[in-house]
Parts: structure tokens; C-alpha cells; sequence
């Protein structure tokens, strides 16, 4: 069923027909990433009517099936701005979602737990926990956790003051950016010569 919404996604362009598989087979196989693709298409009207409090519905039942991307939309609503995404903002369990999604693999939502302990805004600053979010994010492949990292090592902030350390996950971060640089220009050279 997820490759059927995907077929009429992406080749066919009937969204109104992929959205209703989506939510059949998130609803009827408690599959996670059909409910997370329900839940993007109701957050902004695609083959359907916008419904943000649906929405953040289908991101919960998406990440209660073990979708990583949904428990971090999960995050998303409960730490937007009051009125903004269909649900009473709770930072507290935003942050509990974020840290799920994290302990799931998903870069966004360990980075975005670090962000809040970093800005401390909304909870208070930590950077202890800042950097061992950031730090995971960064090993998920996030480069701007990396750069954070060295930054927090640089400075001492969360933890012990290591110009090595800071200088290593600068050169992490400039070699993946070396690494995109490169792939795109294959990407070129490819379309060039189709």
C-alpha cells in the first residue's frame, strides 16, 4: 500500500488518491511511514483540506508505529509557536519527542533537542545535554550539530575545552562539504550528458 501512494505521488501526480492510501494504510496496517505522509499531506492541504490538528494526529500514530520522522513532527507541533500547529504547545514533551526520535536515528530531532538546550528559551540551558544531543546528531550525519560540537569544544561549553577535538569536527564538517561539492558535480556532469 505505501508503494501504491508513492506510485500515485510521484509518477501518476494524484495526490487526493495517494493521501487516501496513506491514511487506509496508516489507519488499517499501522504503517509509519504512510502515517507520516497522511500527516504532511493534512499539515498542508496536499490532495486533501489543510488540518493541522489532524495532522499532528497522524504524526503521533505514526511515531506509536515506530517512524522516526513522525515522532519528530511530533516535536515540531508541540514546540511551534502557540496557534500555529493545531495543538497546545508543550515544549516539555516536544522535547520528549524530539529526544525519541532521536534514540531512533533521526538527525532533526537530536539536533533539535540540542537547539533547545543550547538557546535556552524555552527550557533552561543546559549544555551538557546541548552537546550529548548535538554530539549524536553530529554522528547522524547533521553538519550543523557538527559544527556546534566544535564550537562547544572550542569554548567549553557542555563539556571539556579541546582544541583538538574542535579542530576535528571542523575537518568533518569541511570534508562532507567537499563531499557535496563533489556529488553535485557529478549530478551536472550526468545531466549534461542525458
Amino acid at each position: 500500500c505505501q508503494r501504491l501512494g508513492d506510485y500515485l505521488e510521484a509518477i501518476k501526480k494524484d495526490f487526493v488518491r495517494a493521501c487516501k492510501v496513506y491514511k487506509n494504510n496508516c489507519d488499517d496496517n499501522a504503517h509509519g511511514k504512510s502515517c507520516l505522509k497522511y500527516a504532511n499531506y493534512r499539515l498542508i492541504g496536499k490532495g486533501s483540506t489543510e488540518d493541522k490538528a489532524e495532522a499532528h494526529r497522524y504524526y503521533l500514530k505514526g511515531c506509536e508505529a515506530g517512524c522516526a520522522k513522525a515522532c519528530f513532527g511530533v516535536g515540531l507541533g508541540l514546540t511551534a509557536k502557540e496557534g500555529e500547529s493545531g495543538v497546545a504547545r508543550d515544549v516539555d514533551q516536544g522535547l520528549a519527542f524530539f529526544s525519541r526520535a532521536c534514540d531512533m536515528g533521526s538527525p532533526d530531532g537530536c539536533y533539535f533537542a540540542s537547539s533547545l538546550f543550547i538557546t535556552g528559551t524555552d527550557l533552561p540551558r543546559d549544555m551538557r545535554r546541548a552537546f550529548r544531543f548535538a554530539e549524536r546528531a553530529c554522528e547522524l550525519k547533521n553538519m550543523q550539530a557538527c559544527t556546534n560540537v566544535a564550537l562547544m569544544y572550542e569554548r567549553g561549553q557542555g563539556v571539556q575545552k579541546d582544541p583538538a577535538q574542535a579542530k576535528r569536527y571542523r575537518e568533518l564538517v569541511a570534508d562532507y562539504e567537499e563531499q557535496l561539492k563533489q556529488s553535485r558535480g557529478i549530478e551536472m556532469e550526468q545531466g549534461i550528458k542525458d
